[in-house]
């Protein structure tokens, strides 16, 4: 491999991060063009590493494409809700199982850690860093599953399931903030308890209470 294509897959990697964290912020709203042209011009870049990055965002499921209409930033419909949290429970339940077997006090402390920085962030009414943070809790989570094939398709699935948790954060009210924060209190415990089955369960309800907030807030935008 040549230095020029490692430099070339360098920009494109960054410009992938760029785009990406740009979405995830809500820079860029959901339904709106990503233009090729106008986002090389913005970051600086030739059109060849805007579009290996929109390719990658596609597989990831923050962007679409429809032909004849370009690039445009994934919408979270009704369909694709159902699909992502329905996936997203029976893999959160299967990491739940691994790292209640792996569990020890290190792992704990890790997560209240992220868990002290929502609450932080809840309190200052800081839903984006709120959001940072909720993404870093599972994705910790998964980290400490252990499984290596879980990992891999979590890196396949992170776009659309960050998406769900930005929606899913997006749709909390101010007063929701706290009860939000506590509800990965309880995750931590009921995974520290050592009782599989309040662990999972305990995960699914938290999945459900997200589908729940995020429906809601579709069905008052549709009114």
């Amino acid at each position: 491999m040549s230095l020029s294509n490692l430099k070339s897959s360098s920009i494109s990697d960054t410009v992938t991060t760029e785009l990406r964290e740009a979405i995830l912020a809500g820079d860029f709203e959901p339904g709106a063009r990503l233009v090729e042209r106008h986002l090389a011009e913005q970051l600086g870049v030739s059109h060849i590493p805007v579009r290996e990055a929109l390719a990658r965002l596609t597989e990831e499921g923050l962007v679409e494409r429809e032909p004849r209409r370009g690039a445009r930033v994934a919408e979270l419909g009704e369909t694709e809700l159902e699909e992502v949290s329905s996936l997203r429970s029976v893999l959160e339940r299967f990491v739940v199982e691994r790292v209640q077997a792996r569990w020890q006090p290190e792992h704990e402390a890790e997560l209240r850690a992220i868990v002290d920085r929502m609450a932080e962030a809840a309190a200052a009414g800081d839903v984006d860093l709120l959001f940072t943070q909720d993404r870093r809790f599972h994705e910790a989570l998964w980290t400490l599953a252990e499984h290596s094939v879980l990992a891999d398709i979590a890196s396949q699935l992170r776009g659309r399931i960050n998406s769900f948790l930005k929606a899913a954060n997006s749709a909390l009210a101010r007063d929701e903030l706290e009860r939000h924060v506590q509800a990965h209190e309880d995750l931590i415990a009921a995974i520290a308890s050592g009782d599989l089955a309040r662990a999972q369960d305990s995960m699914t309800q938290h999945i459900e209470d997200a589908v729940t907030r995020v429906s809601a807030t579709g069905r008052d935008d549709a009114s």
